[in-house]
């Protein structure tokens, strides 16, 4: 966990082509409510815009944090069987063993309550991660798995064999899948809805959840006004950790939520594996760049231009190690020095990885500086005095949070044409950046609009991974966000203990 004396407590975490004809619309955001005052859509937009539902939660008097974690790896998991809602398979050893690593995780960490899926998988993930805690685990039924009905039990070579055009499409159209009469991603996310009534109620502001894999999907879209278009874009694996900041709003009604870190895993986010099931080659990694001096006291957050303090040097060294994992290919960085100095960092070790004999030739990592990728210039503007909390972005003034937007779908873009560059094999773009920068490109990765800024959040040193299974004209799918694991003693507590009145 972190050391006070390093490490400040920081909190708030498909692409389409771009559209040709202009876009007008006006959108009050309020947490997960999401309502359409007056919209005149004119280009791809227009599909999440009719997604859009007001989802009203109930109002809150103190901060909350949920943690969502899933099971760890099942029998059925193993033998590749569609679970759904069943209750046969248990963990297996793995499981097990990625269960007590979530636990060590989660060990300094403090929680009020945990509410568990009623399935044998989920109970016993959540008696694991819960270890000698005195408090009970609350069971709830809505937090069980999708009910796949006819598909459940079914390898998945049989869904194909056995219903051939209904299993595609719960392949390449889930939200529009129907079997035995249902739409089970649409009854999920209703299910998803009425959950977060009975979480968000309890009086325990520091709560862990255990479920699934869809539904912990769709507590997370939900919970941040996402629509069942949205279904395996935000991947949840074995045992990973997610994590979800609701603060009271100022005016009453819903709480604003943001999105602290998604798919915090046991293992490492960026081994080589599938993206919802599909095997994905291509990826973009953003790297926030290392922590620099006061960072912290600075009113307006990460904009100081100034070298890595020993926390930052850390922080890029550790990111550099995780990144062994996979050959990369590009590296750009904005101009900032500690975004270049974070980027040397990680091409110096990717370049000396496979070259530790005497005769060997090293391999060639390309590092870029972009202006696209800085925001100094752009967040310097603001006259507002903030603070590192949750949403913090969106306290900026509305002509900055427009330029941040404008120039993060310009650096997005051209991510992408990096991407492109090899269209056959493994292509690794690795971009260095602010923190600023890198939500806002999340937000253009996921088709959203800048009323978002405020639902996502990143730590400096943290790393965020976006698959292209389809390639970099396909939909992108998030494997993570603010994922700090590989940080150790110096990574970012998931919680702590709290005052009355302090934010988490």
């Amino acid at each position: 966990m972190a050391s006070p004396a390093l490490t400040p407590h920081l909190l708030p975490l498909h692409h389409r082509k771009p559209a040709e004809k202009s876009f007008r619309t006006r959108v009050v955001k309020s947490s997960s409510s999401v309502q359409q005052v007056e919209k005149t859509p004119s280009d791809g937009r227009a599909e999440l815009l009719r997604s859009w539902e007001s989802i009203p939660l109930p109002p809150l008097q103190a901060a909350k944090r949920v943690v969502l974690v899933r099971h760890g790896q099942s029998t059925w998991n193993a033998e590749g069987r569609i679970q759904g809602s069943s209750d046969i398979s248990v963990l297996t050893s793995k499981g097990e063993s990625q269960a007590e690593t979530s636990r060590q995780m989660l060990l300094d960490d403090s929680f009020d309550v945990c509410f568990s899926s009623p399935l044998i998988r989920s109970k016993r993930t959540a008696e694991i991660i819960w270890g000698s805690r005195n408090e009970e685990i609350i069971t709830e039924p809505e937090l069980r798995e999708i009910d796949l009905y006819s598909f459940q039990g079914l390898l998945k070579n049989e869904g194909k064999e056995r219903f051939g055009a209904a299993y595609r499409k719960w392949q390449i159209d889930a939200k529009n899948f129907n079997i035995d009469g249902h739409y089970p991603v649409r009854e999920l996310w209703t299910r998803a809805r009425s959950s977060w009534k009975k979480i968000l109620t309890h009086e325990g502001r520091s709560i862990l959840v255990v479920a699934h894999n869809a539904v912990n999907q769709a507590l997370v879209a939900t919970a941040i006004g996402l629509g069942t278009e949205y279904f395996r874009i935000l991947l949840q694996s074995n045992c990973g950790v997610s994590v979800l900041d609701f603060t009271p709003n100022p005016e009453g009604g819903s709480p604003e939520i943001c999105l602290n870190r998604l798919n915090q895993t046991p293992g490492s986010p960026v081994a080589s594996g599938s993206s919802g099931g599909r095997k994905a080659s291509m990826r973009i990694i953003l790297v926030c760049q290392g922590f620099s001096p006061n960072d912290v006291e600075s009113s307006n957050p990460f904009t100081r231009n100034g070298q890595m303090n020993m926390l930052g040097i850390i922080q890029a060294q550790k990111t550099a190690e995780l990144l062994l994992d996979v050959n990369v290919g590009t590296i750009v960085s904005s101009n900032a020095i500690a975004s270049v100095d974070t980027a040397d960092t990680i091409c110096k070790i990717q370049e000396a990885a496979d070259c530790l004999a005497d005769d060997c030739i090293a391999r060639y990592v390309e590092v870029k500086r972009i202006p696209e990728l800085d925001v100094d210039n752009i967040l310097n503007q603001t006259k507002k005095d903030l603070r590192l909390a949750s949403g913090w972005l969106k306290e900026y003034e509305e002509e900055v949070m427009m330029a941040l937007w404008d120039r993060a779908g310009v650096a997005w873009k051209y991510l992408l044409q990096e991407l492109s560059k090899e269209e056959a094999g493994e292509n690794v773009v690795v971009a260095v950046g602010s923190p600023a920068m890198h939500i806002a490109m999340m937000g253009h990765c996921l088709n959203l609009t800048k009323e978002w800024l405020g639902s996502f959040h990143l730590d400096a040193g943290s790393i965020s991974v976006i698959d292209f299974p389809d390639g970099p004209g396909g939909r992108g799918a998030i494997r993570c966000i603010n994922y700090t694991a590989h940080l150790g003693r110096w990574s970012i507590p998931i919680t702590r203990s709290t005052a009355d009145e302090e934010d988490f």
